[in-house]
């Protein structure tokens, strides 16, 4: 729906180049914007204003098409009196430019609106005085999203050859619509799988939870110490992990536990579950994956459980934990000031014949690491240097 305008094989005056040269470079500009758009409003408004631009108009505005209303409301515009923008709506039927334009896929111009026989004039655009208008349809996805039009109150022609510099800022807005759309559903999937994700560790965290009481339980009720001892120690493994996942499912970041908040958390169950020992830490701050966290909880658990049996005899006294980096080295040193290192704590530590040491051991090498078994005069201090996998 194009009209002929005279003269339209004739080569391009000095004038019609530098005005065909203007176009290109406001398509290329336009191009790099809608290429970093985030937000849909803000780009098809600096569309409608760059598209008037381009064809030297006043008026320019961008029609959202509403199937289920058979409707297309002006969504954006530039030169348009207050009222319009946002506001106004008109039919989607072939009687209008836009919407043959709409329907059908067709560009349409018509530069006498006035006396225009194919399309009635919408009422606003009459109120404006508007004389010709040129439209596109804007497809997004393979669907219809909506049509682009300039329009023009003064004496003139718009041009079939106007149409490819409309049709490319329609194509840049459909890819860019596309690719926000791709973008938000992308999220909404993240979001999910986010929330899926959270609310295992929840659930895992609320069953360990659920476990440790019930080990709690036994443990007053069975008078063998040795018993009781073995179940405190299961409890304080558990109350590690249970540890990690509550940090994963309250944390900002999906699988990322914060390390000072992890082992301080310990810290404190352990200390409330051992009145009289002074037990302190000092972490290094920072953030690392689960399945690093979830080692170190348990070795510092494993470690710090060792000191308060065994560095004090029946008696308390200070327990250290301090957790340090350099150069993607982490090291861990548990400490106490107790009785010191038993005679043979090498062969016990290369025999590895009880759970705990087999456990300590086994958390060392999934940590990539070397633990070393030091006199600290009084006292013991356990270094471990490891390599977590961040």
């Amino acid at each position: 729906m194009v009209e002929e305008s005279p003269g339209g094989d004739a080569p391009p005056g000095a004038g019609e180049l530098e005005y065909r040269l203007r176009q290109q470079s406001v398509l290329a500009d336009f191009g790099i914007e809608a290429l970093r758009a985030r937000d849909l409003d803000p780009l098809l408004q600096r569309a409608v204003e760059l598209c008037a631009d381009g064809m030297q108009s006043r008026y320019c505005k961008f029609l959202e098409g509403c199937p289920d209303r058979d409707k297309l409301i002006v969504r954006t515009g530039v030169g348009w009196r207050a009222g319009v923008v946002g506001q106004v709506e008109m039919r989607s039927d072939l009687g209008s430019p836009a919407g043959f334009a709409y329907q059908t896929g067709e560009p349409v111009i018509s530069n006498h609106l006035e006396n225009e026989t194919r399309f009635r004039t919408p009422a606003f655009m009459a109120d404006h005085q508007i004389r010709r208008a040129i439209n596109v349809l804007v497809h997004a996805g393979g669907d219809r999203f909506g049509v682009l039009e300039v329009d023009s109150p003064d004496e003139g022609k718009f041009e079939a050859a106007d149409l490819a510099f409309m049709q490319g800022f329609a194509n840049l807005i459909g890819v860019a619509i596309e690719r926000q759309q791709t973008e938000a559903r992308l999220n909404d999937a993240l979001v999910h799988q986010e929330l899926l994700t959270r609310e295992a560790s929840h659930r895992v965290k609320n069953s360990l939870a659920l476990v440790s009481a019930m080990l709690n339980l036994q443990m007053q009720e069975d008078d063998d110490p040795r018993i009781s001892r073995l179940l405190g120690d299961a409890q304080a493994r558990i109350t590690a992990i249970a540890q990690a996942h509550d940090q994963l499912w309250r944390g900002d970041k999906v699988g990322i536990v914060q390390l000072d908040d992890l082992v301080g958390g310990i810290v404190a169950q352990l200390r409330e579950q051992s009145a009289g020992h002074d037990i302190a830490c000092d972490v290094v701050d920072i953030e690392l994956s689960a399945d690093a966290a979830i080692p170190i909880g348990l070795l510092v658990t494993e470690l710090v459980t060792n000191a308060i049996k065994y560095a004090y005899g029946d008696e308390t006294g200070p327990i250290t934990v301090q957790i340090t980096v350099a150069d993607e080295r982490m090291s861990i040193v548990v400490a106490d000031r107790g009785i010191g290192l038993p005679a043979d704590v090498e062969g016990k530590a290369a025999s590895r014949t009880s759970l705990g040491m087999r456990m300590i051991h086994s958390l060392v090498r999934q940590l990539r690491g070397d633990i070393v078994f030091e006199d600290a005069g009084p006292g013991v201090r356990v270094c471990v240097t490891a390599s977590p996998r961040y």
